[in-house]
């Protein structure tokens, strides 16, 4: 069974009340951290759960030293999906507003335990939910606690200090998942500092989607990532974005794609930008 699969609006809609399986509603709004909660709460798919970037699905932010969003402790993050219902053979769905990238911070974690079977992201998210004229619920889910146990996966991660000993390497192919204008430094919204990491290559990923949000067919995507990769070994790719989120939208686009799971910087740029010795690169 491939690790990244899409399930449609219609196809959700039809196993939704499927005895095991879990739903996960990961909306998030850099700039409003409540609207995921105040969202949920105002209607969600019926059984789903809300799962929360910042307080589920993040660890606790050391200034000047993590990223945005590190990385949850593995014990804090197998308590929550225990408490979601998450046993080891359970169907997984996860949805967010529509483009996916909170959805694949979840897809990507759940990798990283070891959960890489019945997983999916709900292709084109809720906007994709609503034009299929589905209806939402203001329901709380019905819940049995699960079992899942999971055990980290370190050769999915990669820490800065190593990152920067790979940088001069001709194998690495580094990605930054940001737009172009905060990959070349000419804007920086979030950050202190703009810029990227040096040797990286933009691969913003929003075009892993179509005009209609949904992610492009395998062949295009599989066509993208090799333009980026050239002759290099997909096994020597690295990702990472501002803060280790929309980096795991690369991931999940390129095991879509056909290729093996990549590395995550998953402190990414905040993180990078930390370190005053650590380069930085402006433009193309």
């Amino acid at each position: 069974m491939p690790i990244a699969q899409l399930i449609s609006p219609q196809a959700l809609d039809l196993k939704k009340d499927q005895p095991g399986l879990v739903i996960l509603d990961c909306r998030f709004a850099l700039e409003d951290p409540d609207y995921g909660q105040r969202s949920y709460a105002e209607g969600h798919i019926a059984g789903s759960s809300f799962a929360d970037l910042e307080r589920d699905l993040s660890g606790k932010v050391v200034k000047g030293v993590t990223g945005r969003h590190p990385l949850p402790e593995p014990g804090d993050l197998i308590e929550r999906l225990q408490a979601w219902g998450i046993n080891a053979d359970s169907e997984v769905v996860l949805y967010d507003d529509g483009p996916g990238a909170f959805a694949a911070r979840a897809w990507w974690l759940l990798a990283w335990l070891g959960k890489r079977n019945g997983v999916f992201i709900l292709d084109g998210g809720l906007k994709a939910w609503h034009a299929a004229g589905l209806p939402l619920s203001l329901d709380a889910p019905s819940i049995t606690r699960g079992s899942f146990t999971g055990k980290p996966d370190d050769s999915l991660l990669l820490s800065a200090e190593r990152l920067q000993k790979r940088l001069a390497k001709p194998e690495l192919t580094l990605l930054d998942a940001r737009a172009l204008p905060r990959f070349k430094g000419e804007v920086e919204p979030i950050d202190p500092v703009a810029g990227h990491i040096p040797g990286a290559q933009c691969a913003a990923f929003t075009d892993n989607l179509g005009s209609d949000g949904r992610f492009l067919p395998a062949d295009q995507l599989k066509q993208r990532f090799a333009a980026k990769l050239g002759v290099r070994s997909p096994n020597d790719l690295v990702a990472y974005c501002g803060s280790g989120v929309t980096a795991c939208h690369n991931l999940f686009a390129l095991c879509l794609a056909g290729y093996p799971l990549g590395a995550l910087y998953a402190g990414s740029w905040s993180e990078w930008i930390n370190d005053p010795s650590r380069a930085i690169a402006t433009g193309e």
